[in-house]
């Protein structure tokens, strides 16, 4: 059966992390079945390992050209066949792609969490269900700061300055503006439990050979 593949997309620090882990929880609760796979966009940031760390820290990591979503797209397209992948693991320490992969296999649900999905027009096509979070980017920074801090050993120096110089002007360039191509647009991330309710019936019911619930 062909699979349902779900875009969650948003602005870095939205919540779009969490709800699509309370999404899952919420789906293996109501239908212990169904089996889901996630990808997330971060793990196609493009290899460095060809820069010295000072070149690498330097890119813009919220433009589209950071991210080789050619090969996301190959992949779901892989897995919309019955295929299973391997994923890349990103380093963020480092800047740059880990040796490692991860292997994810076919499901009736996939879901691809993001923040640029929905502003490549070759990719938003191969979603099945589209999905915006939308979060006031003061709560966006705020969540930044303290996930850059704690998981990716990050000065708040640089975390600040990445925000200035590239991760506001690249929401208001692509990100907000993908907004226009999502089925809906959900407001307060996973905290939400109304819109993962809805999602989790929406999902149910879309997915190939899942009873609606």
């Amino acid at each position: 059966m062909t699979p349902c593949i779900i875009a969650i997309a948003g602005p870095s620090g939205s919540g779009k992390s969490l709800f699509a882990q309370t999404l899952v929880r919420a789906v293996r609760e109501t239908a212990p079945g169904l089996r889901l796979s996630v990808i997330a966009e971060d793990a196609y940031y493009r290899d460095q390992s060809g820069l010295p760390l000072a070149k690498r820290e330097q890119v813009n990591y919220d433009h589209p050209d950071a991210l080789e979503q050619e090969l996301l797209g190959e992949h779901l397209q892989a897995l919309r066949a019955g295929c299973p992948v391997a994923v890349p693991v990103y380093d963020y320490a480092r800047h740059t792609r880990s040796a490692q992969t991860r292997e994810v296999a076919p499901a009736p649900v996939i879901l691809v969490e993001g923040i640029l999905l929905l502003a490549n027009p070759a990719l938003r096509a191969l979603f099945d269900i589209r999905f915006y979070v939308d979060t006031p980017l003061d709560l966006c920074l705020l969540r930044r700061i303290e996930r850059d801090l704690a998981t990716r050993g990050r000065s708040l120096e640089s975390i600040i300055r990445q925000y200035e110089q590239s991760v506001r002007p690249m929401y208001h360039t692509f990100i907000r503006p993908s907004a226009e191509h999502a089925d809906m647009v959900i407001t307060g991330g996973g905290r939400n439990t109304v819109a993962v309710d809805v999602v989790r019936r929406l999902v149910q019911t879309h997915a190939p050979g899942a009873a609606g619930a």
